[in-house]
C-alpha cells in the first residue's frame, strides 16, 4: 500500500464539499472513489472502478447489509401498507398526546429496541413518524430522534450486534484472551462518553432545555407551518381495508424480529428472514392482504430501500480507496506525538472519530486502530477499558454524524426526508455531544 500523505485527505474533501453542494450523497461518495483511484493509477481509472464495484459487491459484509436492510424494509412496508403501524400509531396517540410527548416516547423506543441499529433505525421511524406528524413535528427532529438512539443505544448495551462484533474483534487482535471479549467491553461501557451524551441530550433538545440549532430550527419552524419535510421523499400507502388492522398486527412480527434475532445469537438476518415467512401467512390469515398483494409488498419495501443501500454501497467502496491511499495510518501517525498519558483517551476519540466520519466505516477502521492504539495504552499504563470507551464512542460518532453513514441513509429513508436535510439538521448536536465527549476523556486524564 502506497502511503500518500495529506493527499490522502483529498477524496474525503471532495465528498464532503460536493454533499453540501449537491446534497446528493451517491454523487459525491463517486466523485470521491473515482478522485482515489485517480491519484492511486491514473491510467487505469476505469478498469479500477469496475473492479471495484464488483469486488465490493462479492464482500460478504455489503452482500449482509443489502439483504438485511432490504428484508427489513419488506417487512416494515408490508405493516405500512396493511395498516399494522397506523393502529400502532393510533394506540400511542392515546399517551403520547403532546409534541413533547410524541418525541418522548419516541426515544424510549429507541433505548428499549437496543438489538440492532438497523432495526432501531428502520422500524421507530417508519411508524412513529404518524404520531409526530400529528403534532407538526419536522421528519428532521424524528430522524434527529431515532438515530440518537441508534447506534448510541446499541454501543451502550452488551446485548446487541456491535457488542458481540467489537468483543470478537478484541479477542482476534489480541487486546483481549479468548473468552474475555465481552466482559473488557463491558468494563469499557461506563467510558463511552459520546454514546451516553448523545442519547441523554435528546430529552433536553425535546423539552426545550438544549435550544434548536441551525437547519434544525428552521425546520422545525417550516413544520410549524405544515410543511413536515423540506425535501420530498415517496410515502407509502394503506390498501384499501387497512383499517381493520390492530396493535398486535404490527407488535407480534416485531417481537418476533427481536425474538428470533435474539435467539440466533443476534443475527439480524436470520431473525427478519424466519419474521417475513411468518408474518405474510399471518397477515394472510388474518385477510389484512391476499398473497399477491402481499410479495407485492415486500418486493415494494426491498425496492424502497435501494436508494439509501446505494449510499452504503458507495461508502464501502470509498472505504476501500480510503484504504489504498493510506489515509487512517497517515492520521494516526500525525497525532501520535500528541500521545501522551493525559491525552491518550481524547487523541484516540478525536483521531478515530475524524477517521469514521471520513471513511463513513464505524467498524472497518477499528481492525487497524486496535493493534496500534491498545499496546501504546498499556506502554503507558492507561486503563484498556478507558481506550475502548474512546474508541467506541468515536465509532458511535462516525455512524451518527456522517453524511453518508448507513445509520443516516437508513434513519432518512425510513422517517420520510432527504439524508442530507437530515444529517444537516442533527449536525450541530453531535458535534455538541463530541465536544462535551472530549471534555470527559480530558477530565478522566486529568
Amino acid at each position: 500500500m502506497e502511503v500518500f500523505g495529506a493527499w490522502s485527505l483529498l477524496p474525503t474533501a471532495l465528498v464532503v464539499g460536493v454533499a453540501l453542494w449537491l446534497h446528493r450523497p451517491a454523487i459525491a461518495l463517486i466523485c470521491g472513489v473515482l478522485l482515489g483511484l485517480a491519484m492511486v493509477e491514473p491510467a487505469a481509472l476505469i478498469g479500477n472502478f469496475a473492479q471495484l464495484t464488483t469486488a465490493t459487491l462479492q464482500d460478504e459484509t455489503v452482500a449482509w447489509v443489502i439483504v438485511v436492510c432490504g428484508l427489513m424494509g419488506s417487512l416494515i412496508f408490508l405493516l405500512i401498507r396493511t395498516g399494522a403501524a397506523t393502529a400502532f400509531a393510533n394506540r400511542l396517540a392515546e399517551y403520547a398526546n403532546t409534541r413533547q410527548r410524541s418525541l418522548l416516547v419516541t426515544w424510549l423506543l429507541g433505548v428499549m429496541i437496543f438489538i440492532d441499529d438497523y432495526l432501531n433505525a428502520i422500524a421507530i421511524s417508519a411508524s412513529m413518524k404518524k404520531v409526530t406528524d400529528r403534532y407538526q413535528v419536522s421528519r428532521s427532529m424524528l430522524s434527529y430522534v431515532v438515530d440518537s438512539t441508534a447506534a448510541p443505544v446499541c454501543v451502550i448495551v452488551p446485548i446487541s450486534t456491535w457488542a458481540v462484533f467489537f468483543a470478537a474483534l478484541l479477542e482476534e487482535s489480541g487486546a483481549a484472551a479468548s473468552g474475555d471479549g465481552l466482559s473488557l467491553y463491558i468494563s469499557a461501557i461506563p467510558y463511552m462518553f459520546y454514546a451516553w451524551i448523545a442519547m441523554l441530550m435528546v430529552p433536553l433538545v425535546v423539552t426545550g432545555r438544549v435550544p434548536l440549532l441551525g437547519a434544525m430550527r428552521r425546520a422545525e419552524a417550516a413544520a410549524a407551518n405544515g410543511r413536515l419535510v423540506l425535501t420530498p421523499v415517496a410515502e407509502i400507502e394503506e390498501q384499501s381495508g387497512a383499517e381493520r388492522s390492530d396493535l398486535w398486527a404490527f407488535l407480534l412480527p416485531l417481537i418476533a424480529l427481536i425474538g428470533f434475532s435474539w435467539w440466533f445469537d443476534i443475527d439480524l438476518l436470520k431473525g427478519v428472514m424466519v419474521t417475513l415467512a411468518l408474518t405474510v401467512p399471518f397477515f394472510v390469515a388474518r385477510g389484512l392482504i391476499d398473497l399477491r398483494g402481499a410479495f407485492d409488498a415486500c418486493m415494494d419495501g426491498f425496492k424502497m430501500m435501494m436508494a439509501p443501500l446505494a449510499i452504503v454501497f458507495f461508502a464501502f467502496m470509498f472505504k476501500s480507496v480510503n484504504d489504498q491511499l493510506g489515509l487512517s495510518p497517515y492520521i494516526i501517525g500525525a497525532v501520535e506525538p500528541l500521545m501522551t498519558p493525559l491525552l491518550l483517551p481524547l487523541v484516540v476519540f478525536l483521531t478515530m472519530a475524524a477517521i469514521c466520519f471520513a471513511t463513513g466505516s464505524s467498524w472497518g477502521v477499528f481492525a487497524i486502530a486496535i493493534p496500534i492504539v491498545m499496546p501504546l495504552g498499556e506502554a503507558m499504563a492507561v486503563p484498556a477499558p478507558l481506550l475502548i470507551g474512546a474508541l467506541l464512542s468515536a465509532s458511535s460518532f462516525g455512524s451518527h454524524a456522517c453524511f453518508y453513514s448507513d445509520s443516516t441513509a437508513l434513519v432518512a429513508q425510513s422517517a420520510g426526508c432527504g439524508v442530507m436535510e437530515h444529517a444537516l439538521s442533527q449536525l450541530p448536536y453531535a458535534l455538541l455531544s463530541a465536544l462535551l465527549a472530549g471534555l470527559a476523556f480530558v477530565a478522566i486524564g486529568l
